[in-house]
């Protein structure tokens, strides 16, 4: 299992937070009062990271929720082909094909290092550290 348990009431703008069942990046929280024989609710709103999904949660502030962990890891390019790419961990010597976002098209080329999250069981490229004319 890659996530951990923390507590609702320690969340904040710009965490991350599993929300049925996905990675998401909670964009706003709000807390109401508690009432007379009431606890405090927390309303938590999640965009996924795989699917930009909007995802929303209502729970008490007490409870405990999911909280991804995210592997950041670097992979040398090594073919392209459409919007995927097959690259090469530079660690475990892992190969996959992984998907290319669409602001990163042009400067994925073979032969470049990127940056990548493994979250849950997802691997989504996140960034270009070098290009592959080096």
């Amino acid at each position: 299992m890659t996530t951990k348990t923390v507590g609702a009431n320690s969340l904040k703008e710009g965490s991350y937070i599993v929300l049925e069942g996905a990675p998401c990046k909670v964009s706003s929280i709000q807390i109401s009062r508690p009432g007379k024989h009431g606890h405090a609710k927390m309303r938590i709103e999640g965009i996924g990271i795989m699917d930009g999904r909007r995802r929303v949660a209502v729970m008490p502030a007490h409870d405990n929720v999911d909280v991804p962990m995210i592997d950041k890891k670097n992979a040398q390019v090594l073919s392209v082909q459409g919007n995927m790419a097959n690259v090469m961990d530079l660690e475990t010597y892992e190969t996959f094909d992984i998907a290319i976002p669409e602001d990163m098209k042009d400067s994925v080329v073979p032969g470049a290092t990127v940056l990548y999250w493994h979250v849950l069981e997802y691997k989504i490229m996140k960034q270009i550290k070098g290009s592959g004319e080096e």
